[in-house]
């Protein structure tokens, strides 16, 4: 069964800061060096290592493609990655590299390519998932009491109430789908002008299919913000000593 991935890596990294960003040398988030490489190809390793996938597709910023092209071909992975022009948003970046997957494709397993810490273990399961179920999450389930509240006004808000969090989950990535099923709500979103925080929202407005969720790890960090490179640091180290003994 072959399962494209596509890694979104177009964002502009606002919540990271500039002043974070510029004292790693780049511009933007995904690039920053994690252990002396650009956080999206230590991501981009991770899916190489995998058997079960058979092509990666990145989408990146115009300016940026000619370098990525350039890192990728020095990596000489096993399996074909190609780039493709993002687009202003996360949803359009995904819409624009689903056009060239191949047609044959049965599953397409959408990662952030700022969460370097996604296990072969995690992504066989959720892939597992996906193909007897047709769509497939990795998700958490909540350690904090989480509250519903009003709108926030000047950093202040009223609870409503408090959700029950055995019926919560956080949503990570990968989110696997599909390939015919994915298509649809992005054509669907850009003829309503709807925008989804995630591949699964989109997924769900179709109310056709149930989408199952299966349990990740909270090493599946998201590096948003500059606080997550000190922790992204010390994951990184721990994987090169568990290397190092194996």
């Amino acid at each position: 069964m072959s399962v494209a991935v596509i890694l979104p890596a177009a964002g502009l990294g606002t919540r990271m800061g500039r002043a974070s960003a510029e004292r790693a040398g780049v511009s933007r988030k995904q690039f920053m060096l994690l252990d002396g490489l650009p956080i999206f190809l230590h991501t981009v390793r991770k899916f190489a290592k995998c058997p079960r996938v058979t092509e990666i597709v990145l989408a990146v910023r115009p300016e940026d493609r000619e370098w990525v092209e350039e890192l990728l071909r020095n990596e000489k992975l096993a399996k074909p990655a190609r780039v493709v022009e993002g687009g202003d948003s996360r949803q359009q970046s995904v819409e624009n590299a689903l056009a060239v997957v191949k047609p044959d494709t049965a599953l397409v397993a959408v990662h952030d390519a700022v969460r370097p810490f996604i296990d072969v273990e995690t992504i066989d399961r959720v892939i597992d998932e996906a193909g007897e179920s047709g769509a497939a999450i990795v998700g958490i389930v909540p350690v904090d009491t989480v509250k519903q509240v009003g709108r926030v006004q000047a950093n202040r808000a009223r609870i409503r109430s408090t959700l029950p969090r055995e019926r919560l989950v956080l949503a990570q990535t990968p989110q696997v789908f599909r390939f015919d099923l994915l298509r649809r709500p992005f054509q669907a979103a850009r003829a309503d002008g709807r925008t989804g925080t995630d591949e699964s929202s989109l997924v769900e407005r179709l109310d056709e299919i149930e989408v199952s969720v299966v349990l990740g790890s909270d090493r599946n960090i998201k590096i948003t913000r500059p606080g997550d490179m000190e922790l992204a640091r010390l994951f990184a180290r721990e994987e090169t000593e568990r290397r190092a003994e194996h």
